[in-house]
C-alpha cells in the first residue's frame, strides 16, 4: 500500500477535512501525516477478554478526530503528547508488545493513521506476528477507512457515544455521530462476525461495544442499548461503563461536572437484563475513583 496517498487530501474520519497532512497540515485530529505514539505497553484495564492475565499490548496514538469535551485522554488527543516515530518502529513495537507476553495487539484512537498502521502490520506480520489485532475506537468511522482494514482486525473494540443528536452536538460537535457509528457497526460485524474465544477464555475475533454512562443521559442510554441489542442480540458483546470522571474544562457543560450516581448505573444494569442481554460487562465498585488513564510518558515508544 502506498500510504503516502491517503494523506494528500484527509478523508479518513467523517470530517472529511480535505487538508493535505503531507505538506504538515492539521485537519481536526491536530495530526499532520507524521506517525506519532504517546505508549506502547501492557495494559490491564480493559474488559476481561482483551487483557487476560498478562495484559493488551496497547499502542496509543496522538490525537483524535472526535473531541468529545468531557476526553479522559486529553494529554494525547488534544494536548499533542507523543512521539513521531516511523512506520518500521512501529511494526517493531508491535513484536515487541508480543515478546512481552501481550494477549493481542491494541490499537488506540487509530483512525487518522490507518494507512501507516496497515503497512506496520504487514510488515510485522512477516516478522511473526501472530497476535489478534483490536481497533480500539471512538466508533466515528467511515465505512471506506474501514474496508481498508478488512482481513487486519481481529477485535473491534468500538464505542457507541451517543443516540441523540442533540447530544452528539454538544459534546462532540458531531451531528452524526449516531449514523456514522451503527453503519460503522455493521462493517465491522460483517468483518468479524460472531464472537471466538480461545481456551483461556480471550477473545480472537468479534465486537465488543462500549458505552459509558453520562451523567443525567440514562434515557440516551436505554436507546442505546434497545438498538444493540434489537440489531444484534448477543452476536456482539456490550460493555457498559460507570467510569465517567469530570475533567477538562467544563465551565459551559455544568451538568457534566457530576459522576454518575450508582443507583442510576444499577437501574441501567437492571434494564439491560430485563431487555435480554446476556453477552455483557459491567464495572462494580467505585471505577470512576480509580485511574484508567496510564501516564503518556513515551513508555515503549
Amino acid at each position: 500500500m502506498n500510504w503516502k496517498k491517503w494523506y494528500r487530501e484527509c478523508s479518513l474520519c467523517p470530517r472529511e477535512c480535505g487538508v493535505n497532512r503531507l505538506e504538515g497540515r492539521k485537519g481536526f485530529c491536530g495530526q499532520t501525516a507524521a506517525l506519532k505514539v504517546a505508549r506502547a505497553a501492557l495494559h490491564m484495564w480493559e474488559e476481561p477478554c482483551i487483557s487476560g492475565t498478562r495484559g493488551s499490548g496497547t499502542v496509543f496514538f496522538t490525537g483524535c478526530h472526535l473531541g468529545c469535551v468531557f476526553c479522559q485522554n486529553g494529554q494525547i488527543s488534544r494536548g499533542g503528547s507523543g512521539k513521531e516515530i516511523s512506520v518500521l518502529r512501529l511494526a517493531e513495537i508491535f513484536m515487541e508488545l508480543q515478546d512481552k507476553g501481550a494477549h493481542n495487539i491494541n490499537l488506540v484512537t487509530p483512525t487518522h493513521y490507518v494507512p501507516q498502521i496497515i503497512e506496520a502490520l504487514r510488515i510485522s506480520r512477516k516478522m511473526g506476528l501472530h497476535l489478534p489485532i483490536v481497533y480500539n475506537t471512538g466508533g466515528f468511522e467511515k465505512i471506506d477507512t474501514l474496508e481498508l482494514l478488512d482481513g487486519w482486525i481481529d477485535i473491534y473494540l468500538t464505542d457507541f457515544k451517543f443516540m441523540d443528536l442533540h447530544l452528539s452536538r454538544r459534546y462532540a460537535n458531531a451531528e452524526g455521530y449516531a449514523f456514522y457509528a451503527s453503519k460503522a457497526l455493521e462493517e465491522m460485524y460483517h468483518q468479524t462476525g460472531k464472537p471466538v474465544f480461545d481456551e483461556e477464555g480471550m477473545m480472537q475475533k468479534g465486537i465488543i461495544v462500549r458505552h459509558m454512562v453520562m451523567p443525567g443521559q440514562s434515557m440516551d442510554s436505554r436507546r442505546i442499548i434497545n438498538y444493540l441489542y434489537d440489531n444484534y442480540g448477543d452476536n456482539i458483546y456490550i460493555s457498559l461503563m460507570n467510569q465517567y470522571t469530570p475533567s477538562g474544562n467544563l465551565e459551559k457543560y455544568p451538568e457534566l461536572k457530576e459522576k454518575v450516581k450508582p443507583k442510576v448505573y444499577d437501574r441501567l444494569i437492571d434494564y439491560a437484563i430485563d431487555k435480554g442481554v446476556e453477552n455483557a460487562f459491567i464495572q462494580e465498585g467505585e471505577t470512576a475513583e480509580e485511574s484508567f488513564i496510564p501516564d503518556f510518558d513515551g513508555e515503549g515508544v
